[in-house]
């Protein structure tokens, strides 16, 4: 909705107009909307340029350009930003600790964030890339009831990454 061409810059011969209250004064030329517009002290915006004709409006155009970014605004305002946030898990995690990662994880997607699940192997650890599968099915099965697997468990170098997105009833 930026910069939409008003007053002079509308060349078109034929143009319909719709006056400040809503109702259609109909099909005319630009330079004869543009002269109603000046009467009223007020300017003639196109508002849809792919119509045939193209739709003109005599408004203010200031007052309109401000209540345009004032509901961009709105909607921003309203928009919920997804974050990622990450839980590190390693290959001999003990129960306890592998519960409060579960029960962070659920914390984290009850707040309609995304879930990144990594296991660092260390050394000897990378010969076993099924230890880490094993316990990334774990956790899974642990956070069904919240969330759903986005992107499978893979390995990629010397982590392990998978990520859970909310479901969409929380």
């Amino acid at each position: 909705m930026k910069d939409l061409p008003i007053n002079e810059e509308i060349r078109d011969k034929e143009v319909r107009v719709i006056d400040t209250d809503g109702s259609q004064l109909g099909i005319m030329s630009a330079r004869d909307a543009y002269k109603i517009a000046l009467e009223k002290n007020l300017d003639l915006v196109k508002i849809a340029p792919q119509a045939t004709p193209p739709v003109c409006r005599i408004i203010d155009y200031g007052k309109y350009r401000f209540e345009q970014s004032k509901r961009e605004k709105e909607a921003r305002k309203n928009q919920k930003t997804i974050d990622i946030k990450e839980i590190r898990l390693s290959l001999n995690i003990d129960v306890n600790d592998f519960n409060t990662k579960v029960k962070q994880a659920i914390k984290f997607l009850e707040g309609g964030d995304k879930v990144k699940v990594s296991i660092r192997f260390r050394g000897r650890e990378m010969a076993h890339p099924e230890l880490g599968t094993t316990i990334m099915q774990r956790f899974t099965e642990s956070v069904a009831g919240y969330g759903t697997v986005e992107k499978q468990p893979k390995l990629e170098g010397r982590s392990m990454t998978m990520f859970v997105t909310a479901k969409n009833g929380k």
